[in-house]
């Protein structure tokens, strides 16, 4: 296997740079985004790629410009080029420095669900099945041949934290599965239906705020896809919250309308009732709801 350039920055980028250094592949070097601050304190971040990479000594390029690294990938002699999760575009300049190309994982079953947030939107679209795609990067998203897909059925339960975990692993081990065959020629990319295409969009902070005048099985999906970011947002009794969990539940009341039954609560959709398990109170910790009732009963009421 000729040298890897491993092109990453999320945690999923990181489930498969770890896969390939724990199969003793040659990872020459990991090029992610400049550091960057996070956090109230805006503190100066890395990359966590950067941090694996670093522990490993495999040397971690973080151009402003991708273009600053083309001598750096020539050097290394016809290398191979592995992408997942990288938040920037790769111009083809770039993707013309690897033969054949650079192998990006995806997680869905492409056509379907091109763009930033597939694990997302097979979540809010109440999907029964997804996939991961090993397809060949092109200039156009998400749209270059497809290599092999490996499929994953869903529950209807998982968060997207779950569902980033799982579709990580089995993008990480279905691309050490067909890597070698596609570097030997034995597996070529096959064209996409782009008559079949559709996107998803880029998640943003306000998606998180909870229209109550959905269906409350949609809400729910919502809650499940943005937990962890950018989570379901709310105000119940003037109290600023996040829902962590819920369930549907049958019933009726008006949207966003409150009701407490003992240790139960429940909120008013424009179909059915929402069924609060966990919760959190802004700036506090996760509580389950008979907690949060146990403090803010009298509120909630008022």
């Amino acid at each position: 296997m000729n040298n890897i350039v491993f092109f990453g920055t999320e945690d999923f980028s990181l489930i498969t740079l770890r896969a390939l250094v724990e199969a003793n592949l040659p990872v020459a070097a990991v090029v992610t985004k400049p550091d960057s601050p996070k956090g109230r304190g805006h503190h100066l971040t890395q990359p966590i790629v950067k941090i694996y990479a670093s522990e490993h000594d495999i040397p971690v390029w973080q151009p402003t410009k991708l273009s600053e690294i083309t001598d750096n990938i020539k050097a290394l002699n016809n290398p191979v080029g592995v992408l997942v999760s990288f938040g920037k575009i790769i111009p083809q300049s770039i993707i013309d420095l690897f033969d054949p190309g650079i192998i990006n994982v995806h997680p869905s079953r492409l056509p379907k669900y091109r763009g930033p947030s597939p694990i997302e939107t097979a979540i809010l679209n109440g999907d029964k099945e997804t996939a991961v795609s090993i397809m060949q990067l092109s200039a156009a998203m998400d749209a270059g041949p497809v290599y092999g897909y490996a499929p994953l059925d869903l529950t209807g339960t998982e968060t997207r934290a779950e569902l980033y975990d799982r579709l990580g692993e089995l993008g990480a081990q279905t691309l050490l599965r067909l890597l070698p065959l596609i570097m030997n020629g034995e597996v070529t990319g096959q064209p996409q239906d782009d008559s079949s295409a559709s996107y998803c969009k880029l998640i943003s902070k306000t998606d998180g705020l909870i229209d109550w005048n959905k269906p409350a099985l949609q809400i729910q999906r919502e809650i499940r896809a943005y937990a962890g970011w950018p989570q379901s947002r709310t105000t119940l009794g003037g109290i600023d919250v996040i829902i962590i969990s819920a369930q549907v539940k049958s019933g009726a009341a008006a949207p966003g309308e409150v009701v407490i039954n003992g240790n139960e609560l429940t909120v008013g959709t424009a179909e059915n009732l929402l069924s609060i398990d966990i919760i959190k109170p802004l700036g506090k910790k996760e509580m389950p709801i008979s907690a949060f009732l146990s403090g803010h009963r009298s509120q909630l009421i008022d």
